[in-house]
C-alpha cells in the first residue's frame, strides 16, 4: 500500500495524533511570544530632557527623567535620541535571523530528518531566550534576538510541516488553521502577559520559560513518517505508522501496514548528497515556476499585511491594548479559511487568490474613502478589512504550499518561499515613505501587489483532494498522474453519494 492508503488504515486523525498536533499548534504561542517580545521590552516611554550639554551619551543619561512608570531595554541603556535607533535594530536582527533560518534549516530538515533539526532548533530557542532575559549589555541583547530570530525561523517551519505529515492529507487544512491561528491568539496573551508584568526582565523570562515545557514534550515526538518514507526508509516509515496505529487504539491495523518503496526515493545509506535539495526547486521542470509563483505570492502576501497593519493600528490606544488587537483582529479570517478551501466549488486556488484580490481591492477603496473619525464606513474600517482579508490569504496558502511541494523539498520549498515573505516584511515600513510622490501611493502599491498576486496565484495546480506527492520522479510521472486523476474521480464520486445520503 501507498502512504495514503497507510494513514486511511491506522487513523488519519486518531487519538494520540490529537495528542502529537496539540502539542505543536500550543508551541505557537510560544513562538508568538518571542516574535512580539521587541515590542514591549523595547517599550519608549515618555520622558524630560534638562537643558544642559547632551554632545555624548554619558552627559545625556544625567540630564533624563522618565515620567511614565515603564521598565524597559530603553529606560536601562538610556537608549535615546542618537542611540533610539537601536532598539529598531534589535527587532529587525530578530527576523534577519528568522530570514536566514527559513533558508538553512528548511533544506537541513528535508536531508537529516524533521525531528532532530526540530529539537534543535527548539532546545537552543529557548537557551539564546534566557540570554536575552539576563543580557549584561545591550550588545549582547542585541545578540541574543538574532539567535532567537535564527532558532525560531527554522523551528516555525518544521513545527508547521510536523502537524501536516502527521495527519492524513484530509485534516492538514484544518491542523495548518489551527497552526495560525493559535499564533495570533498568542500575540494577544503576550499582550495581557505583558499588561501584569512589566520588568521587562521578568517579562522575557515569563515569555521563554514555557519554551522549556514545550521542549520536554516534543522530545518523545516520533520521526514524520512521510519524511522517512519519502528518503526510503520504508521499514522505520512503516515502525512509526504501527507505532501510531497502537496508540489510536488500533492494534489490528498496526500488523497490517507494509509500505511499498517509494519510486525514485533515496535508499537507506545513500542519503547524503544524492537526495533532493534546494536546488531542484529551481531546476525542476515543474518545481521552477510554482516556486517563482510561490515566493511572489508569499512576498505580497508580507507586504500588504505588514503594511495594512502600520496603518490599522494608528487609531491604537495603549501598548498593551494594541498588542492583543493586533493578533485578535485576524482570529475572524481563520474560519473563512475552513470553510472555503474545503469546497470544491472554491478549493486552495480561487480562495486564495479570491481573498488576495480582495485585500487589494480593499486597499483601492481606502484611498477614496476619507478618514472619518466615528464613521463605521471609513478608510480605517477598509484597512482593518484588508487585513483581516490578506490574514486570509496568508493562512491558505502555508497549508496550499505544502500541498504543492513533495515530502523531498517540502521544507526547503517552504524555507524559500519564507525568506520572501521576510523581504516582503522588511519593504513593508518604507511604502509610507511613498506618500511624498502622492497620498495615494502606498496603498496603490498594496493594491496593485494583492491584485496581481492573486491573478498568478490562478495559475497553480488545484491541490483539493489530490493525493500528496511524496518524491520529485512522481510530478513528472505519467502514471503517477494517471493515478491521481483516478482517486480524484473516486474521491468525488463518494462525496456526491454521501451528501445525496445526506
Amino acid at each position: 500500500m501507498d502512504l495514503e492508503e497507510a494513514f486511511q488504515l491506522v487513523g488519519e486523525f486518531g487519538s494520540y495524533q490529537k495528542q502529537m498536533v496539540l502539542v505543536l499548534v500550543l508551541l505557537q504561542v510560544y513562538m508568538a511570544c518571542q516574535s512580539m517580545l521587541i515590542v514591549l521590552i523595547g517599550a519608549i516611554p515618555e520622558y524630560h530632557i534638562e537643558q544642559g550639554d547632551h554632545s555624548n551619551h554619558e552627559e545625556l543619561i544625567k540630564h533624563v527623567t522618565f515620567t511614565e512608570d515603564v521598565n524597559s531595554i530603553v529606560t536601562e541603556w538610556f537608549l535615546l535620541k542618537q542611540q533610539s535607533y537601536k532598539v529598531s535594530l534589535a527587532g529587525s536582527l530578530f527576523f534577519a535571523g528568522v530570514l536566514i533560518g527559513n533558508v538553512f534549516f528548511g533544506p537541513l530538515s528535508d536531508k537529516i530528518g524533521r525531528k532532530p533539526v526540530f529539537l534543535t532548533a527548539l532546545f537552543f530557542e529557548v537557551v539564546f531566550g534566557y540570554a536575552t532575559a539576563f543580557a549584561p549589555s545591550y550588545e549582547v541583547f542585541a545578540l541574543s534576538r538574532l539567535l532567537v530570530g535564527l532558532m525560531n525561523g527554522g523551528m516555525s517551519l518544521v513545527c508547521f510541516v510536523l502537524t501536516q505529515e502527521y495527519v492524513g492529507k484530509a485534516y492538514w487544512a484544518m491542523t495548518g488553521t489551527l497552526t495560525n491561528m493559535t499564533f495570533a491568539v498568542g500575540i494577544a496573551l503576550f499582550g495581557a502577559l505583558g499588561y501584569y508584568i512589566r520588568p521587562w526582565r521578568t517579562l522575557a523570562t515569563a515569555a521563554n520559560s514555557p519554551g522549556v515545557l514545550f521542549f520536554l514534550l516534543c522530545v518523545t515526538l516520533p520521526e514524520s513518517p512521510r519524511w522517512l518514507y519519502s528518503r526510503g526508509y520504508t521499514e522505520k516509515a512503516e515502525e512509526v505508522l504501527q507505532y501510531i496505529a497502537v496508540r489510536n487504539g488500533n492494534s489490528n491495523a498496526a500488523a497490517k501496514v507494509k509500505l511499498r518503496m517509494c519510486p525514485g526515493s533515496v535508499k537507506t545509506g545513500n542519503q547524503g548528497n544524492n537526495g533532493p535539495g534546494f536546488l531542484d526547486l529551481f531546476t525542476h521542470t515543474v518545481l521552477r515556476w510554482r516556486t517563482v509563483v510561490l515566493m511572489y505570492v508569499w512576498y505580497s502576501c508580507s507586504l500588504v499585511y505588514y503594511g495594512l497593519t502600520m496603518n490599522a493600528s494608528e487609531d491604537s490606544g495603549n501598548r498593551y491594548f494594541s498588542v492583543a488587537m493586533y493578533g485578535l483582529v485576524e482570529l475572524p479570517a481563520y474560519p473563512l479559511c475552513i470553510y472555503f478551501i474545503n469546497k470544491q466549488w472554491a478549493g486552495r486556488r480561487k480562495t486564495m487568490a479570491s481573498f488576495l484580490a480582495l485585500a487589494g481591492l480593499s486597499c483601492l477603496c481606502t484611498m477614496l474613502v476619507p478618514v472619518t473619525a466615528g464613521a463605521l464606513f471609513n478608510a480605517t474600517s477598509l484597512a482593518l478589512l484588508g487585513k483581516l482579508l490578506v490574514s486570509a490569504a496568508f493562512n491558505i496558502v502555508y497549508v496550499y504550499t505544502t500541498e504543492l511541494y513533495p515530502t523531498a523539498v517540502r521544507n526547503a520549498g517552504l524555507g524559500v518561499c519564507s525568506m520572501s515573505c521576510r523581504v516582503g516584511g522588511i519593504l513593508a515600513p518604507f511604502v509610507p515613505s511613498m506618500r511624498e510622490l502622492h497620498t495615494s501611493m502606498p496603498f496603490l502599491v498594496f493594491c496593485l501587489s494583492g491584485i496581481s498576486a492573486g491573478c498568478l496565484g490562478l495559475l497553480l495546480p488545484e491541490t483539493l483532494n489530490k493525493p500528496v506527492t511524496e518524491t520529485l520522479d512522481e510530478l513528472s510521472s505519467p502514471a503517477y498522474h494517471r493515478i491521481v486523476e483516478t482517486k480524484t474521480h473516486l474521491f468525488e464520486e463518494d462525496q456526491s453519494k454521501t451528501n445525496h445520503n445526506q
